[in-house]
């Protein structure tokens, strides 16, 4: 019996990703601090008779509420403070330009600033976030009519971004333990490395070790950023701290032992993963771990699990700190990701939305098209966030951005209708505020939340309700960000994508040169284990999201996932190869047959698919 035509219908790429949101447990304390951000801070505002500032203020929170994203405390103060300040400079320049210059030059002066802010975005998520935050507080003081000066509005705006930062540094966090107050997301962090090498230990064998190594890469990053933030020092600053960092530290050698096995393909014995199952254990309770079961040690990679275990329960009873296995990235290296095939293409795109929607906005507002509303702004901000690459796909972008405006304009306009002023409209701000981190899980929910936050700011800020030229504004700037979306630019299309591969290519090849070459510097070599796997991820995630864009885009990065595949595999058997020769110093000839395969299987590929990727010397 055939199965009915339906029963085999797969949703497109784009249409699907439109539809995905991200799962989990609900953060209840992202959801306090959510409530107690912007909502007192305009409350505080009306009652001493600044509600221009407040409205700031609770715009500069609600940007920072969207950063606010699980992790540790350190980690937060770059994610949420580094944006705040470049939204304070963003909202200073927007505020001299839009009073000092015309249209015109004002429209040059946003364009510029899209130029630098896209390919600023191209060096990491928080380079990102401060781009955008840049863009849209510059686009706020040009065309919102308050009547502070730029640096007074700068001040607000990094207040209320800061007031969110002081709430994520203050309030405790549930699980966090007694007299350990500051590692709340660390302690959980780095357990979740052992719990992971546990994982692939089990896997070793299976077709799922694939994906285990995969969760491994994930923990181990996450750990590693967890641990990154300011107020850890070159040097530990305290026994707690010297611990925690020792103990991600004796994580290194047991992922490496455990990616070595999964290389193998030999099953292991339960008994493997019961040793890092108790350290995570002991990390998450802070005790110590007690006695460990030893491994069999009948091959390197057992032997090298053993030894590891070994370093780590001595670690975990006298832990000394050491640096985290990250390397500074260098004024050229970042001025490389800046001007490079990704920046560059951003960069254009970011500044001809941005100018484009700038320009007909202001055309549209001195034409009278927003009658009493003084708004402009509205456009080239929404513009902002629909070309972000890292909210998904364009096409994915567009139809949430659409779709969760129009439903929270309309829920506003409902709320508006009955809800008594200012009271009611300070009480949805904060309701909205507690909402965005749930709703910050899909593109479609969070702009919905976001729509009736601004909203309601508005209208408190004196205006009267503006839902349905809301609307209007994001379907022109959806129709603007679609157009300058598919044309084409100088270069070759696909730049992040081929930026991504770039980067994943040079730090294999780097791991790879310095395992070969039989260097005795073990630390250096897990630092280029964890470059070379991080940027592996990071090129997984771009084409991940290129080949979720409609045809006509997605076809520019096609077989780019085939290259990531091979260079993933090649960091897999240049970690094999590191712990075969730390046990006996000379590869096998597996070790050298495999390697040389490999390498001319990403030669092919890169012919294949006509990335114009530079020809590195991957030779053993």
């Amino acid at each position: 019996m055939s199965r009915p035509a339906f029963a085999s219908f797969v949703l497109p790429p784009w249409l699907a990703h439109a539809l995905r949101a991200q799962r989990g447990p609900v953060p209840w304390m992202a959801v306090t601090r959510g409530a107690l951000s912007a909502g007192p801070l305009l409350l505080l505002a009306v009652l001493v008779d600044r509600a221009s500032l407040g409205v700031v203020a609770a715009v500069a929170a609600m940007l920072a509420g969207i950063n606010d994203r699980p992790g540790s405390r350190r980690a937060s103060v770059r994610r949420l403070g580094v944006p705040a300040v470049a939204g304070a400079g963003g909202m200073l320049v927007g505020t001299y330009a839009g009073h000092s210059t015309g249209v015109f030059v004002l429209t040059l002066i946003l364009t510029g600033l899209g130029l630098v802010a896209g390919g600023i975005s191209a060096v990491g998520p928080v380079a990102s976030s401060a781009g955008t935050q840049l863009l849209v507080a510059a686009a706020i003081g040009a065309g919102m009519p308050l009547p502070e000066p730029g640096w007074l509005r700068a001040l607000a705006f990094v207040a209320g971004a800061g007031w969110l930062l002081a709430l994520r540094l203050l309030l405790p966090t549930p699980g966090a333990i007694v007299g350990d107050y500051r590692f709340d997301g660390e302690r959980k962090a780095v357990a979740a490395v052992y719990d992971a090498v546990a994982g692939l230990l089990e896997a070793v064998g299976s077709s799922a070790a694939t994906a285990r190594r995969v969760s491994l890469t994930a923990a181990l990053d996450h750990a590693q950023d967890a641990l990154a933030g300011p107020r850890l020092r070159r040097y530990a600053s305290s026994a707690a701290e010297r611990r925690l960092r020792a103990q991600y530290a004796a994580a290194l050698p047991l992922a490496e032992a455990a990616t070595a096995l999964a290389w193998g393909g030999e099953g292991v014995s339960a008994r493997a993963s019961e040793g890092p199952r108790r350290l995570a254990a002991a990390v998450r309770g802070n005790t110590h771990t007690g006695p460990l079961p030893a491994p069999n040690r009948s091959a390197p990679a057992l032997r090298a699990l053993d030894d590891a275990l070994l370093h780590a329960a001595e670690v975990f009873d006298q832990g000394e700190g050491r640096d985290l296995p990250t390397r500074r990235r260098s004024p050229r290296a970042l001025l490389r990701s800046v001007f490079g095939a990704g920046g560059r293409e951003y960069g254009l795109r970011v500044a001809l939305c941005f100018g484009a929607s700038a320009a007909i906005a202001q055309a549209l507002h001195h034409a009278q098209w927003y009658g009493q509303h003084e708004h402009w702004y509205w456009l080239p901000a929404t513009a902002v966030f629909l070309v972000k690459p890292d909210l998904g796909p364009l096409v994915s972008r567009v139809l949430c951005r659409a779709a969760g405006t129009v439903l929270g304009a309309v829920v506003f306009a409902g709320f508006a209708a009955v809800l008594p002023q200012p009271g009611g409209l300070i009480a949805l701000v904060a309701l909205s505020g507690a909402l965005i981190p749930v709703a910050t899980r899909h593109f479609a929910a969070q702009t919905a939340v976001v729509t009736v936050l601004v909203l309601a700011l508005v209208m408190v800020g004196g205006e009267p309700p503006a839902s349905w030229s809301r609307i209007g504004e994001t379907l022109l700037a959806c129709a603007i960000v679609l157009v300058v979306g598919h044309l084409p630019m100088p270069g070759q299309r696909g730049g992040g994508v081929r930026a991504r591969l770039v980067a994943a290519e040079d730090a294999a090849h780097a791991y790879l040169t310095h395992v070969l070459n039989g260097s005795d510097s073990r630390p250096l070599r897990w630092t280029l284990r964890r470059e070379a796997y991080r940027t592996l991820a990071e090129a997984r995630t771009a084409i991940a999201l290129a080949a979720a864009e409609l045809p006509a885009l997605a076809r520019h990065s096609e077989g780019a996932d085939e290259i990531v595949v091979v260079l993933e595999r090649i960091v897999d058997t240049t970690t094999a190869c590191a712990v075969h020769l730390d046990d006996s110093g000379r590869l096998t000839a597996r070790h050298i047959e495999r390697l040389a395969a490999l390498l001319d299987e990403l030669a092919e590929g890169r012919a294949r698919v006509g990335l114009r990727m530079p020809e590195l010397p991957l030779a053993v």
